[in-house]
């Protein structure tokens, strides 16, 4: 009875990472190494420590910034693996009885557009919530106060009838920062 407004994370909480790992650390890798002529352990430790560089940033999260660094069309790319992209247990359960109880459910996430609408295409979460935001709606990853600031005065959510759900200890404690009361 605390809690108007459900913001959701997307990756990891909602779907299952399975997609997300699979391609960040063994198909992108691979499309990398085939792409500039080396091997995939030496394309996996270059990519790995380009994206240690970016780790909370925008950048990170940003198709369009990998596919510039990397030379590959990622978010094409991405549709390769598609197969893999899958709920966590019990989601569609538990987003049916958030709309039963008359919440607003909103997913907020860092992932791209692209990546956002490709998840959308093969499990229609889109039509079990209220909303989707990405971070790159605003220009700030969830990490930074900006997008909290922005996220409230677009959604106008009242922050202490709020919940955060999101497996990123980092999101949660910048949220919990901004005042979001339950996390």
């Amino acid at each position: 009875n605390e809690i108007d407004t459900v913001l959701l994370d997307m990756d990891g909480t909602l779907l299952d990472l399975h997609f997300d790992n699979y391609f960040w650390l063994e198909h992108l890798p691979q499309k990398y190494a085939d792409h500039h002529g080396i091997a995939k352990p030496e394309a996996l430790a270059k990519l790995s420590k380009q994206m240690q560089a970016k780790v909370g940033q925008l950048e990170w999260y940003c198709l369009d910034y990998w596919s510039e660094l990397t030379g590959l069309p990622i978010a094409q790319l991405n549709h390769d693996v598609s197969h893999k992209i899958q709920f966590r247990p019990h989601v569609p359960d538990f987003l049916a009885a958030v709309r039963k109880a008359g919440k607003r459910s909103v997913i907020v996430t860092n992932a791209h557009r692209d990546s956002v609408d490709l998840k959308m295409h093969h499990t229609g979460l889109d039509a079990m919530v209220d909303r989707i935001i990405s971070s790159h709606d605003y220009g700030y990853a969830k990490e930074d106060q900006g997008f909290w600031h922005s996220l409230s005065q677009d959604e106008g959510f009242e922050k202490s009838r709020a919940v955060l759900i999101d497996d990123s200890l980092a999101v949660l404690e910048s949220a919990k920062r901004y005042g979001i009361a339950h996390l």
